[in-house]
């Protein structure tokens, strides 16, 4: 019995974490679209930003990006795509592997993420500030 709610606790939790998950890329998507970002194409734009901060402008590849973001390789390409029609970001090939794929923000990138952090950011915390769980808490 006492494993039993142990278990029915832990499932209980990993649902509350789905549900706030949920509710804050619904929320961020919401505040983001006017500016033509969704949550996922924020997400790729700041690690990107932060990441070129800290290598001198080198950017990621692809693959680096896949490691940490959650979107399948497909639709991890189908977004830096998107990002690079909007010129946001440029891709090119890798000095130290030409197989692989190198993406850097470009200027317009940076100054849209500008824009868009604080919007980001206070999102973030309405929506974990405190113990929000599945029933609105």
């Amino acid at each position: 019995m006492a494993g039993e709610n142990a278990e029915r606790g832990l499932v209980d939790r990993w649902r509350d974490i789905l549900t706030v998950h949920a509710r804050t890329v619904c929320e961020l998507d919401r505040e983001l679209h006017p500016h033509g970002l969704g949550a996922s194409d924020f997400e790729v734009l700041d690690l990107l930003i932060a990441g070129t901060a800290a290598d001198g402008g080198a950017g990621f590849r692809v693959q680096e990006i896949s490691e940490r973001v959650h979107l399948s390789q497909s639709a991890l390409s189908r977004l830096i795509g998107r990002l690079e029609k909007d010129g946001l970001v440029t891709r090119g090939m890798c000095p130290e592997d030409r197989r692989g794929v190198r993406v850097c923000p470009t200027p317009r990138g940076r100054e849209l993420h500008g824009e868009v952090l604080p919007l980001q950011r206070a999102v973030l915390a309405r929506m974990l500030a405190g113990d929000r769980t599945a029933s609105g808490g």
